[in-house]
């Protein structure tokens, strides 16, 4: 996982060096983007929801499930995302994207995904194999980003990947295990976390993903319990839940996600949420994205995660490889 981690700014370089090729068939209006995927294969779909958001004219809607939804058709395109290629659920959400008619791109590291839709005529983007589905959003994000760009849906996405790397090289040479623990700040939330339970706030359209990718970096990596919520709507109901039990809040760690481009009244919500809770919690911390575009912003808040749970997870003794309870479950379903 170290090395995983010491290695995602290069992803990014990776893949803009990438020629896509899109067939002339795809460049075609389309009235919604459906990104189909579980676990690691799907944050590259939550993050171009994200980017998505204020630029794409159509939706972009992300599916984690075996069936699709009843609009998909063939004004859809749809992005079928496995990095093994054999995700049971993206198979049987493939299969019935091609049955209702929609344009459908594959990216995958292989697997009967990409054989699959090779068969079927679909295009398919392979990239790199051998990681952890969750140490490769690099690979999984970028190429769903510059499909919509070469599509015209996006712009500007080459540049900000180009400054992504930029601004996670730099960020590595503050995070990396080479780095004390006083000058690291990933090392100091994991120490503040270790014996707590985490719960990360982020912001709607900002660092909503973010904050939903530390939460499954801390499962996944320190195997350990973790919860998120964003602003504004945490305000209008998780807030209130501070009170009781006293014993239990009290081992509650609050990271805040902070993105420049929040709203401003998000950002009044969010000193005067920490000023309602600060003295019923363990402690509350706070992140700062860093970078000029979305996406340096975004990835570096993910980057700093990322590390966070890798050094939780050696805080407790664990290593963060192994997902052994998916693997188990993965093997009673196929009994």
């Amino acid at each position: 996982m170290r090395d995983y981690l010491q290695g995602l700014p290069e992803q990014f370089n990776e893949m803009l060096q990438m020629k896509l090729n899109l067939p002339s068939r795809y460049k075609k209006e389309y009235q919604n983007i459906l990104v189909s995927g579980l676990g690691g294969s799907a944050i590259g779909g939550d993050i171009l929801r994200s980017y998505a958001f204020s630029q794409a004219a159509i939706p972009v809607i992300v599916n984690r499930d075996y069936d699709i939804p009843a609009f998909v058709g063939p004004q859809s395109l749809v992005l079928a995302v496995s990095y093994s290629g054999n995700t049971e659920e993206t198979l049987s959400a493939y299969r019935q994207a091609e049955r209702a008619g929609a344009n459908i791109i594959v990216v995958s590291g292989g697997g009967k995904l990409s054989s699959l839709a090779r068969e079927d005529g679909n295009m398919v983007v392979e990239i790199p194999a051998g990681l952890s589905p969750r140490a490769a959003t690099g690979y999984l994000f970028c190429p769903l980003a510059l499909i919509l760009e070469e599509l015209g849906l996006l712009s500007g996405v080459s540049k900000d990947l180009a400054e992504t790397s930029r601004v996670l090289a730099d960020l590595k040479e503050e995070i990396n295990p080479a780095v004390d623990y006083d000058q690291n700040i990933a090392r100091q939330l994991a120490g503040e976390m270790k014996g707590r339970i985490p719960v990360i706030w982020g912001s709607s359209a900002h660092s909503e993903v973010a904050a939903w990718r530390w939460k499954a970096q801390i499962n996944e990596n320190a195997k350990s319990p973790a919860y998120y919520n964003v602003f504004p709507e945490l305000n209008h109901n998780e807030l209130v839940g501070f009170e009781a039990p006293g014993d239990l809040i009290s081992q509650i760690l609050i990271v805040i996600l902070r993105d420049p481009g929040d709203h401003e009244r998000v950002k009044k919500r969010i000193d005067i949420s920490r000023q309602v809770i600060e003295s019923r919690v363990a402690k509350v911390m706070e992140v700062e994205a860093r970078g000029n575009s979305f996406l340096a912003r975004f990835y570096s808040l993910v980057y700093i995660g990322d590390y966070t749970s890798y050094y939780l997870a050696l805080e407790y003794g664990i290593n963060p490889t192994p997902v052994e309870v998916i693997d188990y479950l993965k093997a009673e379903l196929n009994k």
